[in-house]
């Protein structure tokens, strides 16, 4: 069974200030929160999210492309900018645990975010409450087994369960990306999958049906998702079911009572509350996958 990637260590200390003022400006960390979902933008659309004039967004977008947070992207004469990777997706995530809650002004707003509360991408893979659900019922069906405070790996049973999909398996343990690692979702205070396997799973989700692109980051649970979800992994009743850091099952979780913070956190808040950024804040933006 292939372990999972580690990164080779690298003792020296980390100048935290240079990034830190990339992610400290209003229209910047607009900008990346656009850009959360995993979907390259071209910088009219960018400058328009963030509420700033088209030659100021270039200016912002200048400097996180050369401090390394976003790639610029050609398609012929156009020019679209991206994350530089899955690394700062969660950089984003671990600050809008920490940030207060948005204040929710509409009612467009309130149903927005809680689309996004219950499904939606957190850069590529599956996160909200069915995020969370689905690492719960793969390791209840004992597809998936926690290794450390982490990362997860498939079981034999697992390995053909995501066969059965049609994921290759070991072109993901082979990549240079994570497999699987707990990711605290910040909806509901509890661990949805990042990395290569839970990003598989939801294009395939995807391009089955069980799962519609909703708008921006908010995807939207097709008819059949329940159905086909407990087929798959054989789950006759089809009950949403919670498993503990071992891998073992327990009763069905009432989100938001428990608060784990190991990992990286996702999600988007549904509460009302003062913002730190004009109108909406940092969990307000992600949330609404503006």
């Amino acid at each position: 069974m292939t372990e999972p990637r580690t990164e080779a260590a690298d003792p020296r200390d980390r100048d935290l200030a240079a990034v830190a003022v990339l992610f400290g400006d209003p229209a910047r960390i607009a900008m990346l929160a656009a850009l959360a979902g995993g979907r390259a933008l071209p910088a009219g659309e960018l400058a328009r999210q963030a509420g700033v004039h088209p030659a100021t967004a270039t200016a912002h977008l200048r400097r996180l492309v050369d401090g390394g947070l976003v790639r610029v992207r050609a398609q012929g004469r156009h020019r679209y900018h991206e994350l530089a990777g899955a690394r700062v997706a969660a950089v984003l995530e671990a600050l809008a645990q920490l940030a207060p809650a948005a204040e929710v002004r509409s009612l467009r707003a309130h149903r927005a975010n809680a689309a996004m509360a219950e499904a939606r991408t957190c850069y590529d893979h599956l996160a909200g409450r069915r995020g969370v659900e689905l690492r719960d019922r793969l390791l209840a069906a004992g597809a998936l087994r926690q290794v450390d405070e982490l990362d997860h790996r498939l079981t034999e049973s697992g390995r053909a369960l995501v066969g059965e999909l049609g994921v290759d398996v070991d072109r993901l343990a082979a990549s240079r990306r994570v497999f699987a690692r707990r990711c605290v979702d910040w909806t509901h205070r509890r661990p949805h999958l990042s990395g290569a396997l839970p990003a598989a799973l939801t294009t395939q989700f995807l391009a089955r049906g069980w799962l519609l692109q909703g708008t921006g980051r908010a995807l939207r649970v097709g008819d059949g998702y329940d159905r086909e979800l407990a087929g798959w992994l054989g789950d006759s009743a089809g009950h949403p079911v919670s498993a503990g850091s071992d891998g073992g099952s327990a009763v069905a979780p009432q989100f938001g009572a428990e608060n784990e913070l190991g990992g990286w956190s996702d999600g988007s808040d549904v509460r009302g509350g003062s913002s730190g950024l004009p109108e909406r804040g940092v969990a307000g933006l992600l949330g609404s996958g503006a």
